[in-house]
């Protein structure tokens, strides 16, 4: 072979080595180019998962701020009727002392009046009467 022929094949051998390199450094290039594509598509997905994320907690929690304030508000209103149902109670029973108390005293009134007749069944229907109409006896 002839150092022509040796330079040529030297020659081409470079060119055809340069000619490999640079193809593959351009579809080394493209691969990026596509990931990096693939990457920010990825990053708006997750973004956007994100905020939807976001969004759905701050509901929860509205729901569940929601749902604390109605428990308050209902036990609120539970303690406020216990209250009043032991107020209702403890009236009750000053209204039951205060017919027997006025009872009592017509009774004595009776046994110390010497024109009131002996029986004073008039005077106990009366009065039933009345504490079944709700009506205040006096005192």
């Amino acid at each position: 072979m002839s150092t022509g022929a040796i330079i040529a094949i030297a020659v081409g051998a470079v060119i055809v080595i340069a000619a490999l390199a640079f193809l593959a450094a351009a579809g080394r290039k493209r691969r990026e180019r596509a990931r990096r594509e693939e990457a920010r598509g990825l990053h708006r997905e997750a973004q956007a998962q994100s905020i939807q994320v976001e969004a759905a907690r701050a509901s929860a929690d509205e729901h569940a701020a929601r749902s604390r304030r109605a428990q308050a508000e209902a036990e609120e209103k539970a303690a406020q009727a216990k209250r009043d149902e032991a107020l209702a109670q403890q009236r009750a029973m000053e209204a039951d002392q205060t017919a027997e108390t006025a009872r009592q005293q017509h009774d004595r009134a009776r046994s110390v009046d010497p024109d009131a007749s002996d029986q004073g069944e008039d005077e106990a229907v009366a009065l039933d009467e009345k504490a079944g109409a709700g009506q205040a006896q006096p005192r």
